[in-house]
């Protein structure tokens, strides 16, 4: 497949016809209409379905669309790193929800700082979500707890974070085992925080009878200290929350309350924009106890 046919397959989904497609590439329409047949017999598939003048996507087509995205951004890595060592262009960031709130704010203001030519576009999601969408080549890096799966990411650990549990500040103990909190509250399946609270409850031999799912994390901290239920975080969330008076804080044990967060890129698809982000939090980031790095490595 030539990379020029793609472009133009793309810009022709995109567009949703010939006609604004060859506006866009400043070609004839009878070029991007040859090219498109080229790309079909060379794939041996249709891509558009063909109903007059009108186009539509076939299933083949919007397979393919999700492989020419990330040929054609693997291709322009590629030439930027070979013609331009230095970081500029756009950085795709991904991060949890708690990252991107307690992390990133002094991270990507110094990034920036450093790094004007450098235009960040940030998305947050659990980890299983951020890995999906690295593979899909929709982002360049992302910042994570682990666990992560080895075999197609590179990780450079980044901040150490010391878990909490918290609950209304009415709330005496949590671990009386006669008055266990019934309700827990967290983010959807796939958050990491969500399952060490899971495996908090069950190492005491409890369950949570109800539990709220939420999308942020501010509102995670309104509902408990409404008394609605309790919630596992990093620590460093509560320090932006203006509520704080309204909480009760719990510490876990040792061995329970360290989660590491890393950084992860796909493998060999480095830039000098995610570089450069290494190199930032290799500066800033927060020391790594032993005992979290023995369990990362173990």
């Amino acid at each position: 497949m030539d990379l020029a046919d793609l472009r133009i397959f793309r810009m022709v989904v995109r567009e949703g016809g010939i006609t604004k497609a060859a506006e866009k590439l400043f070609r004839v329409q009878s070029n991007v209409t040859t090219r498109i047949r080229q790309l079909e017999e060379d794939l041996g598939v249709r891509l558009f379905i063909r109903e007059g003048k009108r186009l539509q996507v076939s299933a083949a087509g919007r397979r393919l669309v999700v492989y020419a995205d990330r040929l054609l951004a693997l291709a322009e890595e590629a030439r930027t790193a070979v013609l331009d060592p230095r970081p500029r262009g756009k950085l795709r960031l991904g991060a949890m929800e708690s990252t991107a709130a307690a992390r990133l704010p002094g991270l990507l203001a110094e990034y920036h700082a450093r790094y004007p030519e450098v235009e960040i576009q940030l998305r947050t999601g659990n980890p299983q979500v951020l890995a999906a969408a690295m593979l899909a080549g929709e982002l360049d890096a992302a910042l994570a707890a682990e666990p992560l799966a080895d075999a197609p990411f590179e990780k450079q650990a980044a901040f150490c974070e010391e878990l909490v549990i918290v609950s209304a500040a009415s709330r005496g103990s949590i671990e009386d085992r006669s008055d266990m909190p019934k309700t827990m509250i967290a983010f959807e399946h796939g958050c990491p925080h969500r399952r060490r609270l899971e495996e908090w409850y069950a190492r005491r031999g409890f369950m949570a009878e109800q539990i709220v799912e939420l999308g942020s994390y501010h509102a995670m901290l309104g509902c408990v200290a409404a008394g609605m239920g309790i919630a596992l975080m990093p620590k460093s969330v509560l320090k932006g929350f203006p509520e704080s008076g309204r909480l009760q804080v719990h510490e876990l044990p040792s061995d329970e309350d360290s989660a590491l967060t890393v950084l992860f890129w796909r493998k060999g698809a480095g830039s000098p924009n995610v570089q450069a982000l290494r190199e930032l939090l290799a500066e800033q980031g927060s020391p790594i106890p032993s005992k979290v790095a023995a369990a990362t490595t173990a």
